[in-house]
C-alpha cells in the first residue's frame, strides 16, 4: 500500500471536484482527485444533467417534426420509444467523459477511480477496482460527493416497475401510463420528456402549485403547458403507501384517491453522498438528507475540510457547484477573496424551459417594493414566429423609482440562454443596473434577445 502526498485530495469529479481540481492546479497546487464510478464526471455527467438534457432535446425534436406541417411532405408523424430515444443522450455522454478526462489529463491531475474514506483529518485511502489499495496524505481536502434521490425505507425501489431519477435511465421500454411522484424540478421535466413521447403522466405534487419558488405567473404557464401535454396534475397530494404489482404499481394517496400505472418514478428530494465515507472518524457530521454544513469559504467544522456541490445543499444546480468547487479550491488554495456563491439563475429544462433571477413579483409586494413589470411575449417577436417557438415570454421587474431590474423571469424556448443577458445587467453596480440598458442598447434583429427592448418599452411605458 503506497502513500502519497499531495496539497489538495477531492472526493468526487462532478462539476464541483471539476471546478475545484482546475482552479487548484492552475494555482500551483498537486491535486488528486478520487472517482468512485470508473469514469470522471460524476452523477452530472452519466445520471443527472447530460442525460436527462439531452433525452429532452430530443424528445422535443420528435415534438417538432410531429407539428411541423411542413415536414408532413417529408412524412407522417413518427413514434419514438424511450430507449430509442436514449441512445442519442448515451453519445452526449461519451463526448462528455472524453473532454474531461482529457482536461485531468492535460492539467496533469491524478486520478485514483475507487471507494475514498477518510482515515484520519488528512488521510484518504482509496480502495479501487481491482483491490489494490492507496493513501492519500493530504494538506486539504475538498468533500464534493455530490447527491442521489432520496429513497423513502416504504418504497420498494427494487421492484421493476419502481423507478427514481438514476434509474429511468434503464428502462427498456415506452409505458402507456406512468406516475411522477414529486413535481419539482426533476419531476417537472421528466413529465415534459415522457409527455412528449405520448406517455399519459399523473404528476403527483406534494404542494399547492408547481415549483412555488417560481413566479406565479411562471407556474402557471408550466402547469397550462403540461395539462396542454395530456399531463393531469395533482396538487396537495401525500403518498400512503406504493404498491407494486405484476403488471403495473398502484400508489395509494392520504386523500384516498388510488392511481394505477404501468411504472412509477420517484422524483421527491435528494440526499448528499455522505455515507459510509468515514466521517465519523472525525467528527463531521451531515443533516438528516446527508448534506453538509459549510460556511462562506467553503469550509466545514474543519478548517482543512471543505464541501462544495449538491453535497452541501441549496441550489444544487451543476452551474453553481462548479463555481463552489472552484471557490472552495481557491479559498484553500491562496491568499485571494474568492466569492460566495449566492446568486444563481434558475434553469429548469421542461418543455418550454424556464429561467429565473431575482426577486418574484410575491417577494416584492411582501417587501413593499415599488415596482413596475415589462413583458415581452414570444408571439409578437419576429424571431419565434420565423421558428415558431411562440409559446412563452420574458418578464421583467424593476424598481419604479430608481429604475433598477430586480427581477427576470423567462419561459419558452431558449429561456436559459436569454436570462444571461439581464443577469449581466442586474450584476452592475448603481446606475449601471438599470432597465434603461435595453431601451438604449441596439440587439441584432430578429432575436430572441430582442424581448429585452420589447419588454423594457413596456415596462417604462407604465411608468406616470
Amino acid at each position: 500500500m503506497g502513500v502519497s502526498n499531495y496539497d489538495l485530495v477531492i472526493l468526487g469529479s462532478g462539476p464541483a471536484g471539476e471546478g475545484a481540481a482546475m482552479n487548484a492546479v492552475k494555482l500551483g497546487k498537486k491535486v488528486a482527485v478520487v472517482e468512485q464510478n470508473p469514469f470522471v464526471g460524476g452523477s452530472c455527467t452519466h445520471l443527472g444533467t447530460i442525460p436527462s438534457k439531452a433525452l429532452r432535446h430530443a424528445v422535443k425534436q420528435i415534438m417538432d417534426f410531429n407539428t411541423n406541417p411542413l415536414f408532413r411532405e417529408i412524412g407522417d408523424p413518427r413514434w419514438f420509444s424511450f430507449p430509442k430515444v436514449l441512445k442519442s443522450a448515451e453519445k452526449v455522454i461519451q463526448k462528455q467523459v472524453q473532454s474531461r478526462t482529457m482536461y485531468y489529463s492535460r492539467n496533469r491531475i491524478d486520478l485514483y477511480f475507487g471507494r475514498g474514506t477518510f482515515v484520519d483529518e488528512h488521510t484518504i485511502e482509496v480502495i479501487e477496482k481491482g483491490g489494490n489499495i492507496e493513501r492519500l496524505h493530504a494538506t486539504n481536502i475538498i468533500i464534493a460527493t455530490g447527491s442521489r434521490p432520496y429513497r423513502p425505507a416504504d418504497v420498494d425501489f427494487s421492484h421493476s416497475r419502481v423507478f427514481d431519477s438514476d434509474t429511468i435511465l434503464e428502462l427498456t421500454n415506452t409505458p402507456r401510463r406512468m406516475i411522477i411522484y414529486g413535481a419539482g424540478v426533476i419531476g417537472s421535466e421528466y413529465a415534459s420528456i415522457f409527455s412528449g413521447l405520448g406517455v399519459l403522466v399523473d404528476l403527483v405534487d406534494t404542494r399547492d402549485r408547481l415549483l412555488s419558488f417560481l413566479d406565479t405567473e411562471i407556474s402557471d404557464a408550466l402547469g397550462y403547458q403540461l395539462r396542454k401535454m395530456n399531463v393531469i396534475i395533482r396538487h396537495n397530494e401525500e403518498y400512503l403507501k406504493v404498491e407494486p404489482l405484476d403488471d403495473g404499481v398502484v400508489m395509494h394517496l392520504k386523500s384516498g384517491k388510488k392511481l394505477k400505472a404501468d411504472l412509477l418514478l420517484w422524483a421527491n428530494g435528494r440526499a448528499g453522498n455522505t455515507q459510509n465515507m468515514g466521517l465519523e472518524l472525525i467528527g463531521l457530521k451531515s443533516d438528516s438528507r446527508g448534506q453538509l454544513e459549510v460556511d462562506q469559504h467553503y469550509q466545514t467544522d474543519i478548517s482543512h475540510i471543505s464541501a462544495a456541490g449538491d453535497v452541501i445543499g441549496w441550489p444544487s444546480l451543476a452551474s453553481a457547484a462548479y463555481d463552489q468547487g472552484r471557490s472552495a479550491a481557491g479559498n484553500v488554495g491562496s491568499l485571494q477573496k474568492w466569492r460566495y456563491v449566492n446568486e444563481v439563475p434558475t434553469g429548469i429544462y421542461t418543455i418550454p424551459e424556464i429561467s429565473s433571477l431575482g426577486a418574484t413579483e410575491e417577494e416584492l409586494t411582501a417587501a413593499a417594493i415599488p415596482y413596475e413589470v415589462g413583458k415581452a411575449l414570444f408571439s409578437r417577436l419576429a424571431r419565434a414566429q420565423i421558428t415558431g417557438e411562440k409559446v412563452g415570454m420574458l418578464k421583467i421587474l424593476f424598481h419604479r423609482d430608481t429604475e433598477e431590474v430586480l427581477g427576470i423571469h423567462c419561459f419558452g424556448d431558449q429561456a436559459s440562454e436569454i436570462v444571461h443577458i439581464g443577469q449581466a445587467v442586474m450584476a452592475q453596480t448603481g446606475e449601471a443596473n438599470s432597465i434603461r440598458y435595453f431601451l438604449n442598447t441596439t440587439f441584432n434583429y430578429p432575436t430572441m434577445a430582442e424581448a429585452y427592448r420589447v419588454a423594457a418599452l413596456d415596462g417604462i411605458n407604465r411608468l406616470f
